[in-house]
């Protein structure tokens, strides 16, 4: 009776239920948002992710084993670094079951070299490379985000079909353009086409002349624009001043675009751009519901990212219910046997970690197609998943 005080021993004795200390003090189950707030991405990911991941915590009742859910999240300001300190802190210190978002391939590679080494849960939604699986695939990883490969394999297909068969690359000089670049040349060669040559621009460029004169004076018959974010809104303004997005020109390919990026750039500019993409706003009903939703509360439509984070915070809470468990191996093995359901787009996540799943390839829309505002895409066909990711790379993954 002595580890009861006393006004507890006189409820107790009264005939009145105590809950279990331990079971009144058991904390909240915490997903963090790590993205970028304020730099070239938070258009993209930002508050925006912040609020998906709410959105989902909360279609789901707020709660999951009984628990509490809380989202938390930080900037990472665009450092590997800082991105690192904060995962090992919310491991470690804060209680934080898993890390979603990660725009930037060096962010997303350091907060999973974080959570490989202590066995917790990451979900990349944002960082785009193939190699986050094919080479960097961890047992409690999940990889969400379009990848390089599957951005590249339909839309090159598509634009070697239509007759372009030589190519040249303006490539931003990191790690995301690079593999970018690789895998689409892979396809281009693959199919018979040639790449004339490629111009790189560092992070945060202001005038991308050379690059754009290069890309003029090669004779390709498409230009691929292998950047992201701001330096893809900025080089498709310089591009269409100098006059290399006139009609008739060599066909634009965007890979990594977002409909965010179309909006800052309007119709008139980013007319004809062709890329693929496994999430729109407007492609059924579920997704139209959904970004209704997100557009309160935002004033803008979600990106593929936001949307995905939905998608992927509510696939790893009904995970740890099927696995009646926080242990990150055992929500791991129910994510993978779980279906997912990817705003009506049937989906899974594979052996690999690597979530598969169709994507479409949409052209932005002339000024005088659209109905409305951000009714930005024309749907051109479906990507097959199998033609869209990489296998399992079973020497590395198994």
């Amino acid at each position: 009776m002595r580890s009861l005080s006393r006004r507890a021993f006189a409820l107790a004795s009264a005939g009145i239920a105590i809950a279990p200390y331990a079971k009144a003090q058991r904390r909240a189950v915490r997903i963090g948002v790590l993205t970028d707030e304020t730099g070239p991405y938070a258009d993209s990911g930002g508050l925006g992710s912040v609020l998906s991941a709410q959105m989902a915590a909360h279609d789901i009742g707020n709660t999951v084993l009984g628990r509490s859910i809380e989202i938390v999240h930080a900037d990472h300001q665009n450092k590997p670094d800082v991105a690192a300190a904060i995962a090992r802190r919310w491991y470690d210190a804060e209680g934080v079951d898993a890390i979603v978002d990660l725009p930037v391939t060096a962010i997303a590679l350091a907060v999973l070299q974080v959570a490989r080494e202590r066995n917790k849960t990451v979900m990349i939604t944002a960082a785009a490379t193939s190699d986050i699986t094919a080479k960097y695939c961890a047992p409690t990883s999940t990889h969400w985000a379009d990848d390089t490969h599957a951005l590249t394999a339909g839309t090159a297909l598509e634009v070697l079909n239509s007759g372009a068969k030589n190519w040249f690359f303006i490539t931003v000089d990191h790690t995301f353009g690079l593999a970018l670049q690789r895998d689409a040349t892979a396809v281009i060669e693959q199919q018979g086409g040639r790449v004339l040559g490629a111009a790189r621009h560092a992070i945060g460029a202001t005038d991308y002349g050379s690059q754009i004169i290069s890309a003029q004076t090669s004779g390709a018959d498409a230009i691929g624009l292998a950047s992201v974010g701001n330096d893809l809104i900025n080089l498709i303004k310089q591009a269409s001043e100098f006059g290399l997005l006139r009609p008739g020109g060599p066909t634009i390919v965007g890979f990594l675009t977002y409909i965010t990026d179309i909006h800052a750039l309007g119709l008139p500019v980013a007319r004809g751009l062709t890329f693929s993409a496994g999430f729109y706003w407007d492609q059924n009903q579920q997704s139209r519901a959904f970004a209704q939703r997100f557009f309160a509360a935002r004033k803008a439509m979600p990106t593929k990212n936001q949307a995905v984070i939905y998608t992927a915070t509510r696939h790893f809470l009904h995970a740890m219910q099927q696995a009646a468990s926080d242990d990150p191996l055992a929500v791991a093995r129910a994510m993978k046997a779980l279906p997912v359901d990817y705003h009506g787009r049937p989906a899974h996540v594979r052996s690999d970690g690597r979530v598969i799943y169709d994507l479409t390839l949409y052209r932005v829309k002339e000024p005088q197609q659209s109905r409305a505002p951000w009714d930005y895409y024309e749907a051109l066909r479906t990507v097959p998943a199998a033609e869209a990711f990489l296998p399992v790379n079973k020497a590395i993954c198994g």
